[in-house]
């Protein structure tokens, strides 16, 4: 265990000097932990300079004992830290920095217009919770926004990125502030805040009003017939040659349902995971997909869903694929 403590220090040494190189913190902002063993952790202490690190700044803690015995060492989002890690036991590391551009960005927006593809497929819909302290005090809104997103906006303050590695969590910082930069500039060109890359997929649908029990047979099917209705993906399917097998699954369920694709066309709806392209995921994370709450290609990217094939090929039909995704959320579930 020593051993992997060494690591782990390096690693948030490591972290905190890229944090403060690339300018997501300044002076004594922003903390960083990593998780020891289940119950353990090692944490940045209060005061310390995430540039210049050693390792006494960081300390570790016992989740599950007293903590009098920090007092004077503990930051003030230590209970955040604790409360992650409690709550998300795939939690590995936590970054919380203070990127001036995104800072600057939700004082004045509530969301974050995506512009270019690599932050649409990334990022997504970045959360965006408010606060009233210049800690993080609200624990409950930000645990509910890292169920949908690893990367949390934190209003007039910073932001928080939970993943399994420094590697993961510190490109998800980064590249929010690099979707922001890209806003910023565009506004440059056009004041008037740009539409983001949902706006061409945008579109009536047909669904009716009946409630489906979620991967139940007819509300699989109502998605089916609604794929086929649409002019958008057949015109895209065909043009970008959407001819693929690809199959969806409830984790603990047994229950799984391959599309068929013939230039975007679902000519065909079986029942196994014979495909090419498998998508799986436990009923929380389907239950918010098929509500609009979460996008199935962010939620793969942050691992959130599984997905057995090659993402970079089924990218390649990202935009029908992203209509077909609008089509899910809107066919009611029970």
């Amino acid at each position: 265990m020593p051993e992997r403590e060494d690591i782990l220090r390096d690693e948030i040494i490591s972290v905190g000097s890229r944090i403060y190189e690339r300018h997501l913190s300044v002076a004594k902002s922003g903390n960083v932990s990593a998780r020891v063993d289940g119950d353990s952790i090692l944490i940045t202490a209060t005061g310390t300079f995430l540039g210049g690190l050693q390792a006494g700044d960081i300390i570790r803690v016992d989740l599950t004992k007293d903590k009098s015995a920090y007092a004077g060492k503990l930051s003030t989002e230590f209970p955040m830290h604790s409360l992650i890690y409690k709550s998300f036991p795939e939690a590995k590391t936590i970054i919380h920095c203070h990127p001036p551009l995104s800072n600057g960005y939700f004082s004045v927006y509530s969301d974050l217009k995506i512009l270019t593809f690599e932050s649409r497929l990334y990022l997504g819909e970045v959360p965006v919770i408010a606060q009233d302290t210049p800690s993080i005090t609200k624990l409950e809104p930000v645990i509910d926004a890292l169920k949908m997103s690893n990367l949390v906006a934190i209003k007039n303050h910073g932001v928080v990125a939970v993943t399994g590695n420094f590697a993961d969590g510190f490109d998800l910082v980064e590249s929010l502030e690099d979707a922001v930069k890209v806003a910023g500039v565009a506004r440059l060109f056009k004041k008037d805040m740009l539409d983001g890359l949902d706006k061409g997929l945008e579109g009536t649908f047909s669904a009716g009003n009946k409630a489906f029990d979620m991967f139940s047979r007819g509300h699989i099917q109502e998605i089916v017939d609604l794929v086929n209705k649409d002019e958008f993906i057949l015109a895209k399917g065909n043009e970008l040659d959407m001819t693929l097998k690809l199959a969806i699954k409830l984790d603990g369920s047994g229950a799984v349902y391959k599309f068929n694709f013939d230039k975007g066309k679902i000519v065909k709806l079986e029942f196994d995971e014979d495909a090419s392209f498998v998508i799986s995921a436990p009923n929380d994370i389907w239950v918010a997909i098929f509500l609009g709450k979460l996008d199935p290609f962010v939620a793969t990217t942050q691992g959130k869903m599984k997905l057995k094939g090659d993402l970079g090929k089924l990218s390649r039909w990202y935009v029908p694929f992203s209509r077909l995704f609008q089509i899910f959320k809107e066919v009611k579930i029970k």
